[in-house]
């Protein structure tokens, strides 16, 4: 099937060339002007679609061509552009990054989608160098329709129309000229961004919408955007599920964030009915059949989540009688025994997967990896193989009393081929680094559901 969506993708030179501030200003600008704009990022990214809401009033997608077959990609694509004026799809890093080959990188996506680019370049300490960059970006890859440039960083009116000239000289339109502005820098900590959930300072994101308007060519821009070619989309499986639903409780605060809107999606699709708690303020938990623990920051809460006694035994003795839990990354690290800080102080955790876990000041992991799973699990069966990415500053060890599990996978990284095992498996239990899209795994997501389904039958 034919279809005509208004898109571009907004990629960058490099990492920290300032594409997000731009595409949350962009978003907001759109919204301002009364624009249905409906926002994407490209990769596992999980802090930036926050940003994204925030700005356009709608959930942000992620595309991903490792988590997802490219199929199935445009098909979430086109289903949650529907009824938008404009598609929004931030890159990631730079253009032409992405997994080894280039799997999920910027230019992938776009060309998967056929859409237009625009490339933020970062100005700073450059001139008509930077014509000569943006005209090495264009030739890189003809397959690329680059569309235009947008100036970022530029310190005078003077600097800006230098580089004006220069894009002028190589028939490279500039859609914007973005000066340097400092109050419009969002918060960091160390896997990024701050969290939206964090940082509910809708002023900062205003104001970026107010300076984008006045540094963007919002009408050129969405012309770029409408001159997108018709793509093709597969035509969406209408997915009935007929037995009984289920009650899946997921964490969901402060210190447990890390959601993709089409996973949780693709779980109600199988029989899910979706139940929000949270491990910071809730005593106990809510009446459920199964529950899902996210990534997120735990580590800049563990002492709230560590005194919470009375909601960690409810949880304990909910694994104990089987339920299905399913955790990744953050809530891995809170079903551990124990966390350590980055300054040393070692916090108890809910203590039901045989390991802790230990946090470094230097980053241990970032990268998409497949999975093995070694046993049979509430996920899949032994052998089942899940594409995922992880992205972590902890390190899982033993327990202090050197009590062995039973290991959950068998990593593989897709960057260099080293293999590792990870996470693990007690009971109905499945904790791991691993960070997974049921939308590319909705078998994995009807093993879970199905799971909780039993449980419920069990306990009468």
């Amino acid at each position: 099937m034919e279809c005509r969506i208004p898109r571009i993708v907004v990629a960058a030179t490099k990492s920290g060339s300032g594409k997000t501030t731009i595409v949350t200003g962009l978003l907001a600008a759109l919204r301002q002007q009364g624009i249905k704009v409906q926002p994407y990022k490209v990769g596992p990214d999980y802090i930036d679609p926050g940003y994204h809401r925030l700005a356009s009033g709608r959930p942000s997608h992620n595309l991903d061509s490792w988590l997802m077959p490219r199929e199935k990609m445009v098909e979430v694509f086109a289903a949650s552009a529907c009824g938008a004026e404009l598609a929004v799809i931030e890159g990631v890093m730079g253009l032409y990054d992405g997994g080894n080959n280039g799997i999920s990188s910027s230019a992938e996506i776009a060309k998967c989608l056929h859409a237009p680019v625009i490339l933020v370049v970062d100005c700073k300490s450059m001139g008509a160098s930077a014509a000569a960059v943006a005209l090495g970006f264009k030739s890189f890859d003809k397959d690329v329709q680059l569309a235009g440039v947008i100036l970022n960083r530029l310190g005078s009116d003077n600097h800006e129309r230098i580089i004006r000239e220069a894009m002028a000289d190589l028939n490279i339109p500039v859609l914007g000229a973005v000066h340097r502005n400092d109050d419009l820098v969002m918060p960091e900590r160390h896997l990024g961004l701050l969290p939206v959930e964090e940082n509910q300072e809708l002023k900062v994101v205003d104001d970026m919408g107010q300076a984008m308007a006045r540094e963007l060519d919002i009408a050129a821009i969405i012309k770029v955007g409408e001159g997108a070619a018709a793509i093709n989309v597969p035509d969406g499986k209408i997915y009935e599920n007929t037995l009984p639903k289920v009650r899946i409780g997921i964490a969901r605060d402060d210190a447990f964030s890390f959601y993709y809107p089409e996973s949780i999606s693709v779980l109600e699709q199988q029989g899910a009915e979706v139940v929000y708690f949270s491990p910071l303020a809730d005593r106990q938990l809510p009446r459920v059949d199964g529950l899902i623990f996210g990534g997120g920051f735990p580590e800049m809460f563990a002492d709230k989540l560590s005194s919470n006694l009375e909601l960690i035994e409810s949880i304990r003795k909910e694994a104990a009688a089987g339920m299905p839990i399913y955790a990744e990354c953050g809530g891995f690290m809170f079903l551990s025994s124990s966390m350590e800080a980055f300054n040393g102080e070692v916090f108890p955790m809910c203590d039901i997967l045989p390991c802790r876990v230990k946090m470094n000041n230097k980053l241990q992991m970032v990268g998409y990896v497949s999975a093995e799973l070694q046993t049979d699990t509430i996920l899949g069966k032994k052998g089942d193989v899940l594409k995922g990415h992880e992205f972590h500053f902890s390190v899982e060890l033993p327990r202090e009393d050197n009590t062995e599990g039973k290991r959950a996978f068998e990593f593989v990284r897709a960057r260099n081929g080293v293999h590792y095992p990870g996470g693990y498996v007690r009971g109905n239990v499945l904790g791991s680094y691993l960070h997974i899209h049921f939308a590319g795994y909705p078998d994995a997501a009807s093993e879970f559901v199905e799971a909780c389904r039993n449980f419920r039958g069990n306990k009468g």
